[in-house]
């Protein structure tokens, strides 16, 4: 056994593994192909165009070592204020997360079709699409309610005329939390 010192000592023979294990330690190897060296961190978010156009996004609270939770449900959004805005039952994981001091998440923007299938498995293709770290906020303010759900009627007019009561009532209530979700950079 070497002592430390030893271990990271320049004389030695330059190995194909020790370089291997430089470069990835150091996050080069990703800098040299174009990627960021540590993208569940430092991916940009995703394109405003798509922000503005896609029908869902999937949200995961990450947890308190940075990993994901195992929640990564589509959701109907809205872009609004250069923020992602939801509105979610406030017994569900997202809104529970945040009232646990749990405000960051990774939201991946895109069509990807549902996360859980029929015969109870999950459909992981929602991880292709761009995606960013955001810190949520449960904001009261009946005006960007009203906007949300202003943005609803264009987005899903087929779907929305059996939410619309039930979100209204529900954020009245305190059945349905607004989160709004800021990218942190």
């Amino acid at each position: 056994m070497t002592d430390r010192s030893q271990r990271l000592s320049f004389d030695r023979p330059l190995t194909r593994r020790r370089f291997t294990r430089a470069i990835a330690w150091t996050g080069l190897g990703t800098a040299a192909l174009g990627l960021a060296p540590f993208p569940s961190e430092a991916a940009p978010p995703a394109p405003k165009k798509l922000l503005d156009e896609s029908s869902f996004v999937y949200i995961s609270p990450l947890k308190r070592d940075g990993g994901e939770s195992s929640c990564h449900g589509e959701l109907w959004y809205a872009w609004l204020d250069d923020a992602v805005v939801v509105i979610v039952a406030t017994d569900r994981w997202k809104a529970t997360a945040i009232r646990s001091g749990l405000d960051r998440a990774r939201i991946w923007v895109g069509d990807h079709g549902l996360w859980r299938t029929w015969y109870g498995g999950r459909n992981e293709d929602f991880r292709k699409a761009p995606n960013f770290v955001a810190k949520g906020q449960a904001v009261k303010d009946r005006a960007l309610l009203d906007r949300l759900l202003e943005r609803y009627e264009a987005k899903y007019p087929a779907e929305i005329a059996d939410w619309r009561d039930k979100m209204r009532s529900g954020y009245a209530d305190g059945s349905r939390t607004l989160i709004r979700y800021t990218a942190t950079s």
